[in-house]
């Protein structure tokens, strides 16, 4: 059988039946396979989810764990000759988004390659480039960014906001061979995906730069850097959660050395050109107009040291010619996110909600 775009993430055998579960591109797709390896048949589960596991019963149906970005986990049965029925084993949300929609969209980067773009928002927003907008991205690990589901996104959707998730190369959506192409000397694949994403909703009338803000943490931290100093006129609004933005001196910290395989290290004379290229930190450039930004750090981050944020900050605030709030907000309560208490993440959501209305000047609740 010839390679596909699918990623085999799981296989459950039944007596009959050979049940495999890919990703694909971000969202999730079940096959199944008699025994022989043949007569394939995709299962019709919800559209643009994202299957997380799979158990075979005794009577060689399939259970699965599925979740979207409009519905909250449950679990599915299959029989052999049914389709999915939902089961009693399901999450709650406090809030319907049944007024919600998803769409994907894909745009072409600066090498042509398709980037896929999945787009949540009310249904009946109109396409005139007046609606406030979040894009968030990652990019790197071979972590893919599949459908979730958040309720706490409900406060963006009810000012009138659009929210955007980049499925851009550095991650696994379509298998090892995307993450390595925006891996090492790669990299400047990963900006490049994220920046033709927010041009794509420019152009197609979702949103305009004065209404567009991005937001990304950790890895996507360091995207948000090289968004802000790479195409500083582009988005109006950034967010930036534990960040890396000094590509020179990642390696020399603690948990440094495990981020070389991602990165590269200053030691490779063509890994030290490609990180100079586009460490954030080295390309701020005095007189430039930069966007709103919220950086957010943790006091007590072992994974990235505060020390980027802080830097960063100092940096932007010295050459920034706009008058775009650029600000740092450190707790001594939290780290690199992990194992962060809820009343700490409460508050971090709050603030980074609070920033964004106020900078993209969203009303109260339409």
């Amino acid at each position: 059988m010839p390679a596909s775009d699918a990623v085999i993430e799981l296989i459950e055998p039944t007596a009959i039946a050979l049940f495999v579960g890919d990703l694909l591109g971000g969202p999730s797709q079940i096959r199944r396979f008699g025994l022989d390896g043949k007569g394939e048949m995709i299962i019709p589960i919800p559209k643009i989810s994202a299957v997380s596991e799979m158990e075979s019963l005794e009577d060689n149906s399939l259970l699965f764990r599925d979740v979207s970005y409009t519905e909250p986990a449950a679990w599915f049965r299959v029989t052999e000759n049914g389709a999915p029925q939902r089961t009693a084993l399901v999450n709650t949300s406090p809030i319907s988004f049944a007024d919600i929609e998803v769409t994907r969209e894909f745009a072409p980067s600066k090498d042509g390659t398709k980037v896929p773009l999945n787009i949540i928002r009310k249904k009946g927003t109109k396409l005139d480039g007046d609606n406030p907008t979040l894009l968030y991205g990652y990019g790197g690990y071979g972590i893919s960014m599949g459908p979730n589901f958040e309720f706490t996104r409900r406060l963006w959707f009810d000012r009138g906001g659009v929210y955007v998730i980049a499925n851009i190369r550095g991650g696994g959506e379509f298998g090892e061979e995307w993450h390595k192409a925006g891996n090492l000397t790669k990299k400047q694949n990963v900006f490049d995906d994220f920046a033709a994403a927010a041009q794509y909703l420019i152009e197609h009338k979702w949103t305009r730069p004065d209404k567009l803000s991005i937001l990304g943490g950790s890895n996507g931290g360091l995207l948000m850097g090289a968004m802000i100093t790479q195409h500083p006129g582009l988005f109006h609004a950034v967010v930036s959660a534990v960040g890396i933005y000094d590509m020179l001196r990642v390696e020399l910290a603690p948990n440094g050395a495990f981020n070389v395989t991602e990165f590269g290290t200053v030691k490779n004379p063509e890994q030290f050109k490609a990180l100079y290229a586009y460490s954030p930190y080295h390309h701020v450039v005095d007189g430039t107009k930069y966007p709103s930004i919220l950086f957010m750090t943790g006091a007590n981050d072992g994974r990235v040291a505060p020390y980027h944020s802080r830097k960063m900050v100092a940096r932007l605030d010295e050459a920034n010619k706009s008058t775009n709030p650029i600000l740092l907000r450190t707790t001594a309560s939290a780290g690199h996110g992990i194992g962060t208490a809820l009343s700490e993440r409460i508050k971090q959501l709050s603030d980074q909600y609070s920033f964004l209305f106020a900078q993209l000047d969203m009303p109260a609740k339409k």
